[in-house]
């Protein structure tokens, strides 16, 4: 079943949950680039991440350019992981990766979600504005690395 369409503005900027808009291309470059969390991602787990992801939103200059991205992993009913976001520099200080975060977090087909994750390393002022908060007790969560 796919997302709900949603699109909205913000200043000059379109927002929209449009999969036929994204630039699969940049997406990838910035991930694998740029980005702290996803260095040397393959282009095949990229899209293998976009298609297996339930929401995805992307934000475009007035040109159509695809500036900014994210990606919601969910199940809709009890859990929601809030991933690779990111805006790139020449559009960051502009509010737009607040509104890309809101418009994720309350589309309507996960507004309701029990449960909304993510992980960051230095974003923290932006997600608590939208309720994220630290977890109440980390010593219950698990992981399994990554193969090597």
């Amino acid at each position: 079943m796919p997302a709900t369409l949603l699109e909205r503005t913000h200043g000059t900027y379109l927002l929209s949950t449009d999969r036929g808009r994204l630039d699969r291309g940049l997406i990838h470059r910035y991930l694998s680039n740029e980005s702290y969390w996803a260095k040397g991602r393959e282009r095949a787990k990229v899209d293998r991440s976009i298609e297996h992801s339930y929401l995805v939103i992307g934000a475009y200059d007035v040109d159509g350019a695809q500036v900014a991205f994210a990606r919601m992993v969910t199940d809709l009913a009890t859990w929601a992981w809030l991933c690779d976001v990111f805006v790139l520099p020449h559009h960051q200080g502009t509010g737009l990766g607040s509104a890309l975060v809101e418009t994720i977090v309350e589309h309507p087909d996960v507004v309701d979600v029990g449960r909304q994750f993510l992980a960051t390393a230095d974003a923290h002022g932006l997600y608590v504005k939208f309720g994220f908060r630290v977890l109440d007790d980390p010593s219950r969560w698990m992981q399994r690395p990554q193969p090597a």
